[in-house]
């Protein structure tokens, strides 16, 4: 499987199919294994790019924890659009995987061609929420740093099934990416101007909430509600949330054709 490397940390991604490509990013103790069911489906008109953050699955696991945080992340995933020859993609991501994507926006929006936000939050405007959130990421570091990778067997089923080396990635990936700093990212939902989707389960209680949110502040953005599904919808209702996915897609590709054909009659 291929690599980059980024000052030293091994960074393990997949290539599935062609066409607009299209970047997802796995949750906080995930793997990109978690997107094993959407595979076919995704990549048949598509270039899917899937990867492992750093401290997951088969990319590297550095000792320093300065070496995870949310700027290193969105660094890491313009590095993979570079690697696979893509100047621009849709991106998309799960739990943390979405708030990295939001993140990647806010940092480099001339690359996103639309938003795919899955049972993800934006983060906090208010320190108190963010306290109490990071608290909560460190606890789970240290959880990680006593019990190993036993903690993942009573984890919600895109964790439960997936291969790390070992849990000090993770405990580092919660103190240096899952925490927050400040709500840069919330405050800079309104100034979105791709198409974007929202994906949520009906069951996953702890995000409804944040979704609404987002769809209310990212202009334009649609959401769907998958029923019957919690945190970890595309593994919940692998159909239902294909079948939310993809006309999404096929939109923007319907879009792109006609702006293609506009340019040509217009030179």
């Amino acid at each position: 499987m291929p690599t980059i490397d980024r000052d030293g940390v091994r960074i393990h991604y997949e290539v599935h199919g062609s066409g607009p490509p299209l970047l997802l990013t796995h949750g906080y103790s995930s793997t990109c294994g978690m997107w094993q069911g959407q595979i076919a489906a995704l990549s048949k008109h598509h270039k899917l790019v899937l990867w492992d953050m750093r401290g997951h699955g088969q990319s590297g696991y550095p000792e320093d924890t300065a070496a995870y945080s949310e700027a290193l992340t969105v660094a890491d995933m313009a590095a993979l659009l570079d690697a696979v020859g893509a100047e621009q993609a849709i991106v998309g991501g799960l739990s943390l995987g979405g708030y990295m994507s939001l993140a990647f926006y806010r940092a480099h929006p001339n690359r996103v061609r639309a938003l795919l936000i899955i049972d993800t939050g934006p983060g906090f405007k208010k320190d108190e929420a963010r306290e109490v959130w990071n608290k909560r990421a460190h606890d789970t570091g240290d959880r990680f740093e006593r019990e190993g990778l036993e903690v993942l067997k009573s984890a919600s089923r895109e964790r439960s099934s997936v291969t790390h080396r070992d849990a000090s990635g993770l405990a580092r990936a919660a103190r240096g990416m899952l925490t927050q700093r400040d709500a840069r990212v919330i405050d800079s939902l309104p100034d979105i101007k791709v198409p974007s989707l929202i994906v949520v389960g009906a069951d996953d209680t702890p995000f409804l909430a944040a979704s609404d949110y987002m769809a209310a502040k990212i202009p334009g953005a649609q959401k769907v509600v998958i029923p019957a599904a919690g945190h970890a919808v595309n593994i919940d209702q692998p159909q239902a949330f294909i079948d939310a996915v993809l006309p999404f897609l096929d939109g923007l590709d319907a879009k792109t054709t006609e702006e293609t054909a506009t340019t040509k009659a217009a030179s």
